[in-house]
């Protein structure tokens, strides 16, 4: 009798042991994918099975249905699912689930994107480097539930479909990108409140590995260069357009992903629809943090912004990452600005711990940890865009979403007055001088006194510069504004030579990136 038992026994354990087996489970949880403003792209995972259902509507109650196939994602049983729903409406919110045999999600939401010619106003996210740090695994999650989730609740106060428009994730999103299990756990896991209701536009890092986990996982845009699909891609959303690049050994100085940039832009300069262009590409040009990260290729990527902003009109930006710390820089000629947007979960790296420089283009760079808002304004008139860090602080001194930095760009030019140039303009020590203009005006509201860019040249033409110093009003560097005290007004000439005649203009920059006119030239003369 107690042989039958435990037989009995036996046979009910491993029938369930199959049942489980064979039960269908999320392995990764439905995520937003290519938005357009008539399309959306749902994606899932699952420990088996190939039903790829998604059921959605205009309100909870659903009522339509969109399938596909599935796909193998690691040579088991596990199923990757993407499903692209087709004809929305614009700028519409609706409802969605996802189902796989008996596996049913909850329900979530999504936006789809407005056209241009609609003038919308939109926010996204930026953030990057969110790899695992052993030291302090959770720290993504806390980035996403303690971060940015109640910061849209706390500034927007409306449902995260509402309040934010996509995600970009410049590189690093895993320790190991040929590590399967990191992607389920350390990227899409804590993420999941955030991903099932807003699209994420990543582009490789180095910890990617340029795995095939990573193509699989996103459904980007293939309209890059057809050999290199879903390495570089753009995305529009209302008026900015939006470019992914592929920054990585072995494709950071691929031709072939210049010309295609170079054409973009071209095409861009001509789309009137098109007020700002955001870039994002995983390497800095330069890091004020970790010169050792810096990439001489990705300069190139910002020699092409820069010059297609000068020649439009038009403002543009690149988001990065890989140095784990917050920067914001601009260019001194051109209306573009560098952000890195890490860190959001990779250990920071602590000013001091690595060889380091202070550049001119960067008036703040933080060693905390933090994501960027963006708040895009789609007036018809005069657009605009304002950059935003929300910080969380470091292990030294810990920030509950604290507002650390912003700038605003205006897509028209708003000039400040020309400056008036005061002196020196008679005879002054070949060991130095004072050079001194009047203070900042402005006819545009609320400008201020954002830099300054002083020439001194021996020809008036300014082509044989002895001096050309570029100020601005902040400069945060180790803990310290090193600009403290200074408005801007006055520069040193430092030594010159004896007995010589020298020309000299001052021009003077908002904090919108704006730079008035030269001033009238002034000249003068050293002494013996």
């Amino acid at each position: 009798m107690k042989i039958l038992k435990f037989i009995w026994v036996a046979i009910l354990l491993i029938g369930a042991a199959t049942y489980a087996q064979d039960k269908v489970v999320f392995v990764v949880q439905p995520y937003l994918q290519n938005a357009s403003p008539t399309e959306m792209t749902i994606m899932w995972e699952t420990s088996m099975g190939e039903e790829s259902v998604v059921e959605y509507g205009t309100s909870p109650k659903l009522g339509k249905k969109a399938t596909s196939v599935a796909n193998d994602i690691n040579f088991t049983k596990a199923r990757i699912h993407e499903v692209n729903i087709t004809g929305l409406k614009r700028f519409t919110e609706y409802f969605y689930r996802v189902k796989t045999g008996k596996l049913l999600s909850d329900i979530y939401q999504f936006k789809t994107p407005p056209f241009a010619s609609d003038h919308e106003s939109f926010n996204l996210l930026a953030m990057s480097d969110m790899q695992i740090d052993h030291q302090n695994p959770d720290k993504f999650n806390e980035i996403v539930n303690k971060g940015i989730v109640p910061f849209l609740k706390s500034e927007y106060g409306n449902e995260v479909p509402d309040d934010l428009a996509l995600v970009l994730v410049p590189g690093d999103l895993v320790e190991n990108g040929a590590k399967y299990e990191q992607w389920q756990n350390d990227f899409f896991k804590p993420a999941k409140n955030l991903f099932s209701e807003v699209p994420v536009y990543p582009v490789l890092g180095n910890h990617e590995r340029n795995s095939n986990f990573y193509f699989k996982y996103f459904s980007l845009p293939k309209n890059g260069t057809p050999a290199y699909a879903e390495h570089w891609w753009y995305k529009d959303y209302g008026n900015t357009r939006i470019i992914g690049l592929n920054s990585n050994e072995g494709y950071r100085d691929n031709r072939e992903q210049f010309a295609w940039l170079k054409s973009l832009l071209e095409e861009t300069a001509k789309n009137e629809d098109i007020d700002f262009v955001f870039a994002q590409l995983h390497h800095p040009h330069k890091s004020e943090l970790w010169i050792p990260g810096e990439e001489e290729s990705s300069g190139k990527v910002v020699k092409m912004l820069e010059e297609f902003t000068t020649e439009t009109g038009k403002p543009s930006l690149h988001f990065f990452g890989h140095t784990h710390g917050y920067s914001r820089g601009q260019s001194k000629d051109h209306k573009h600005l560098w952000i890195n947007v890490a860190t959001a979960g990779g250990a920071i790296d602590n000013w001091g711990e690595f060889k380091g420089r202070d550049y001119d283009e960067f008036s703040v760079t933080q060693d905390e940890y933090g994501f960027v808002m963006v708040e895009v304004d789609g007036d018809k008139t005069n657009p605009k865009f304002t950059i935003k860090r929300i910080s969380r602080g470091n292990e030294n001194v810990f920030r509950e979403n604290e507002q650390t930095d912003e700038i605003t760009i205006y897509a028209n030019e708003h000039k400040p007055n020309i400056p008036i140039a005061v002196s020196p303009n008679e005879v002054i020590e070949f060991t130095g001088g004072m050079l001194k203009a009047e203070p900042f005006e402005s006819t545009f509201e609320n400008a201020y006194h954002a830099a300054s860019h002083w020439q001194i040249s021996t020809t008036d033409d300014f082509t044989n510069l002895v001096l050309d110093s570029w100020k601005q009003s902040e400069n945060w560097y180790y803990l310290e504004n090193r600009q403290k005290g200074d408005d801007l007004t006055d520069e040193p000439t430092r030594r010159l030579q004896p007995n010589t005649s020298y020309f000299w203009r001052v021009r003077y920059r908002d904090q919108h990136l704006n730079w008035s006119d030269w001033s009238t030239i002034q000249s003068f003369k050293t002494n013996n």
